[in-house]
């Protein structure tokens, strides 16, 4: 853990969130950018998953680069947001050069959605002005958790989902994860009230000294229609396949904090970053290839505790909407301020 115990923590990665909550709306955008650009990739699992400018990011694809990831409610009306992304970027002439003026770019934003539209009024979903808004928000300082941005209306099985963050350091990089909790499975032991990924707790880091050891019956039902999303970034020189490698593994964290994960109600999808900032081990030298692998497996590694971490965060930091509620609702003597 270092830094904020934040994705910002990873240098070229900035964050920023937009969301509406109340008068019939629960819902919101969040953007991860690298304003200098990252390698990228993604893995999705699950049945149901709601995705835009994902097939450009197989490493077989022309686009080697991407400007930002755009994560958002609203189901697949919701993949309008990354409009907005699009066009804060096009203001700035940020994207991939396809001509010889410098405004001439088509900026890469690959995007992700929940489907979080029983929480609001119908209608009431995120457009292209909360995808810009969440840019004008961005910055490489703590990231807000809980009910903000993307996790606005998010739902973890019968309890309230939310957005979550955390790093760790492996050697000279940093990797860091952020998650938006919303799946078909539950993410905690309703027998114990222990999150299901609560072992992978770093310094302390949830707050907590004791989980309650006691049964709680949730007032809400879970649903069936979810996805978790999120971005895995790391602050090394990845190629595009390499950075594969590093959503898959993400993906395993997923599966250690929700359970079941993957399912056919879930789209589940990992975005995986790399900056560039710092090179990997090099070929050459003692190990050759093998070296530059035991050192992507180490992120990879990371990149699982992570992710787990930041959706613990996210379950911890939410909080309640009507008929939806949040883990502090059913055990309030676990959290530091009660």
């Amino acid at each position: 853990m270092s830094g904020h115990n934040a994705i910002t923590d990873v240098p070229g990665v900035l964050v920023g969130h937009y969301q509406r909550l109340g008068a019939g709306w629960a819902t919101g955008t969040t953007v991860v950018l690298v304003p200098s650009g990252a390698s990228a990739a993604v893995d999705q699992r699950g049945g149901a998953p709601g995705t835009r400018e994902t097939n450009l990011l197989d490493p077989e694809n022309l686009v080697q680069r991407v400007d930002a990831v755009c994560l958002s409610g609203g189901s697949a009306y919701g993949l309008a947001a990354a409009d907005g992304v699009l066009r804060w970027h096009d203001e700035r002439h940020r994207g991939f050069p396809v001509g010889e003026q410098p405004h001439e770019v088509v900026p890469i934003v690959p995007a992700a959605v929940i489907f979080d539209l029983p929480h609001g009024a119908w209608g009431n979903r995120p457009d292209a002005a909360f995808g810009h808004a969440a840019c004008e928000a961005a910055s490489d300082g703590p990231v807000a958790q809980g009910t903000v941005g993307a996790g606005t209306g998010a739902q973890v099985g019968s309890l309230k989902g939310g957005v979550g963050t955390a790093s760790e350091r492996v050697g000279d990089f940093v990797v860091g994860a952020l998650t938006v909790l919303n799946a078909s499975g539950e993410a905690v032991r309703m027998d114990t009230g222990e999150p299901y990924a609560a072992d992978h707790e770093v310094d302390g880091e949830f707050g907590i000294a004791r989980w309650p050891g006691r049964a709680a019956e949730p007032s809400a039902a879970g649903t069936r229609l979810n996805t978790t999303i999120g971005v895995v970034a790391v602050d090394a020189e990845l190629s595009k396949a390499e950075c594969r490698r590093l959503a898959v593994a993400a993906q395993d964290g997923l599966a250690r904090a929700v359970r079941p994960a993957h399912s056919m109600f879930d789209g589940d999808t990992v975005f995986a970053l790399a900056t560039g900032q710092r090179p990997l081990a090099e070929e050459r030298g003692p190990l050759g290839a093998a070296g530059r692998a035991a050192m992507l497996d180490a992120l990879c590694a990371a990149a699982a505790r992570v992710f787990a971490r930041a959706l613990v965060h996210g379950l911890l930091a939410a909080t309640s909407l009507p008929g939806l509620p949040a883990y502090r609702d059913l055990w309030p003597e676990a959290l530091p301020s009660s």
